[in-house]
């Protein structure tokens, strides 16, 4: 695994978690985590379970005994690291989003296709899409009990950045990030729409802005949080990002995603509309669903709570009894379990690098409408 950060603790819990809990087709070692500073790293190391650490990532990914390549590194080196793993025959997971730039996401993809076609597989950290919830969203859905959708709304909101001291981390210098909250939680309802839909976002009216245009200067920091230095620097993202899209099908789908919903502490909702009824998902909730079924009779209808904790749902039966949650470390653990699958399978895990690509694409309409006041494009111009 390249990268120690908030996503490497995350992804180090999910290596370990899966096999222990999961009868994988094989097993994953935890060989090695690759880090900058060498004494922060091998403590990484040490508390993730990690059996070594190094500093170059080049040195590892040439390594004989490495077969899978974890990147959780920031998006400004992305394309060259998946590169120059896929290259060496190493399957792949890149965390969300792909790159920083539709250039380099399409790079990225077109490494992916070749190696594909030597049984090199490639995943994107998509994990949302592995929460049991959203999982069995998609399945109703395609199981035609909303019928035909008409309508999306999709909102990822946040408020760690409302405090206008909290330090000029990475993720708000664009030559790291690529983008803010557009990039960094928007990526996330772009691609869950299109995933429980089944639908493609195909044009974008958006706006952006950044609200706290200067920030201090980071001084330490670790995850979201972090202790500021000496002097201010520029934020040079989004701190909010707001556009609608028109799906394939034609119907319209609303975005929202904000570092700055005062309160709002990590809530990605989406709710799907169709004329037999709705389903709607709250990562605040994400033990449960909520439907509508507008075909029951008039004295009967409601939303009703689905407590998605049966060992019929997704991933569930791996864990406890019914009724004893799931938490977001778990998502970690079934983007394992997949992404080992299908490498043993033989078989291209999901989300692939294609996915990767098309969420990055919208991102970038995003921004290009709201370059020229928010007019429609789209997204394949």
């Amino acid at each position: 695994m390249i990268g120690y950060g908030f996503m490497g603790s995350a992804h180090s819990v999910g290596w370990r978690q899966a096999p222990r809990m999961f009868d994988l087709p094989a097993e994953p070692e935890m060989a090695v985590i690759v880090g900058r500073n060498a004494d922060a790293v091998a403590a990484a190391a040490e508390k993730w379970g990690w059996a070594e650490s190094a500093t170059d990532w080049r040195e590892v990914v040439a390594r004989d005994d490495i077969d899978i390549v974890d990147i959780v590194t920031p998006g400004d080196s992305h394309a060259e690291i998946t590169i120059a793993a896929l290259e060496a025959g190493k399957h792949v997971l890149c965390e969300k989003p792909l790159a920083n730039t539709v250039p380099e996401a399409e790079a990225m993809a077109d490494a992916a296709a070749r190696a594909a076609a030597k049984g090199v597989r490639a995943m994107v950290g998509f994990t949302y899409r592995r929460v049991p919830a959203v999982t069995f969203l998609r399945d109703l859905i395609a199981e035609g009990v909303v019928g035909t959708v008409q309508q999306v709304r999709a909102a990822y909101r946040q408020d760690w950045l409302v405090d206008p001291e909290m330090p000029l981390a990475w993720r708000l210098q664009k030559e790291h990030a690529g983008s803010g909250a557009l990039g960094d939680i928007g990526a996330h309802i772009i691609d869950m729409t299109q995933f429980v839909t089944g639908l493609t976002v195909d044009a974008i009216s958006g706006t952006v802005d950044t609200i706290v245009k200067e920030r201090p200067l980071l001084g330490s920091g670790s995850g979201l949080s972090g202790t500021a230095g000496e002097g201010k620097g520029e934020v040079t993202v989004d701190d909010v990002a707001i556009f609608t899209g028109r799906l394939s099908n034609g119907a319209l789908a609303s975005f929202e995603a904000t570092r700055f919903a005062t309160g709002r502490k990590n809530a990605l909702t989406i709710e799907v509309s169709g004329e037999k009824g709705a389903l709607a998902f709250d990562l605040e909730d994400l033990n449960s669903l909520q439907l509508y079924d507008r075909t029951a009779p008039a004295d009967r209808q409601g939303f009703t709570k689905i407590l998605v904790t049966e060992a019929q749902h997704p991933y569930v039966a791996a864990w406890w009894p019914a009724g004893h949650m799931l938490g977001y470390e778990h998502g970690f653990s079934h983007q394992v379990v997949d992404l080992v699958t299908a490498i043993a399978e033989g078989t291209d895990p999901h989300p692939g690098f294609a996915e990767g690509l098309s969420v990055q694409r919208v991102l970038a309409a995003v921004e290009r409408s709201a370059e020229n006041d928010s007019a429609w494009v789209r997204v394949a111009d």
